[in-house]
């Protein structure tokens, strides 16, 4: 009895078929979004430098969008949607950005096994000093818009006031 796939024949459709996954692995990023445009700039508050905080982006059209958001350093940032860096969505946003000192001391003050409590951790971020006005935090107070085109949309600066 002959085996319904020679040896022979199996090692090129064996080949063949680790082609077409390899292919397909390569082709986009995983996430089934579709193309994410990078977004990137600073953030000042006063003409300085905002040094830490948190850029988000909130799609006005929220049934088409996708947020976006972005860690500040020293005034810089970048927005990630899916994948680290990878930018955002075309459209139009809403912006908020917060930064705010928290007391690392007292929210690790009852570190258990390696651990921090969350009640301390929860307390800090309650009391922590807001660094820039509060209204920059909401969608709707910030006042901050942009929208992200095709293409790069690096430079894009946010220069806060009271």
């Amino acid at each position: 009895m002959r085996p319904a796939i020679s040896p022979r024949r199996f090692a090129p459709l064996a080949a063949s078929f680790l082609g077409v996954l390899a292919l397909a692995a390569g082709c986009g990023d995983g996430t089934g979004l579709p193309e994410r445009y990078p977004v990137s700039g600073t953030v000042t508050y006063k003409g300085e430098p905002v040094e830490t905080g948190a850029i988000s982006f909130t799609p006005v059209d929220v049934a088409n969008g996708r947020p976006a958001s972005g860690t500040i350093e020293e005034g810089s940032y970048y927005l990630t949607t899916a994948v680290d860096g990878d930018g955002a969505l075309p459209g139009e946003y809403k912006v908020t950005i917060t930064s705010r000192a928290v007391d690392y001391d007292q929210a690790m003050a009852g570190v258990q096994g390696g651990m921090p409590k969350q009640d301390d951790v929860s307390k800090a971020i309650t009391e922590a000093e807001n660094l820039v006005p509060p209204k920059y935090s909401i969608p709707d107070t910030s006042g901050l818009t942009y929208t992200v085109t095709e293409g790069s949309n690096r430079g894009t600066d946010f220069d806060l006031t009271d």
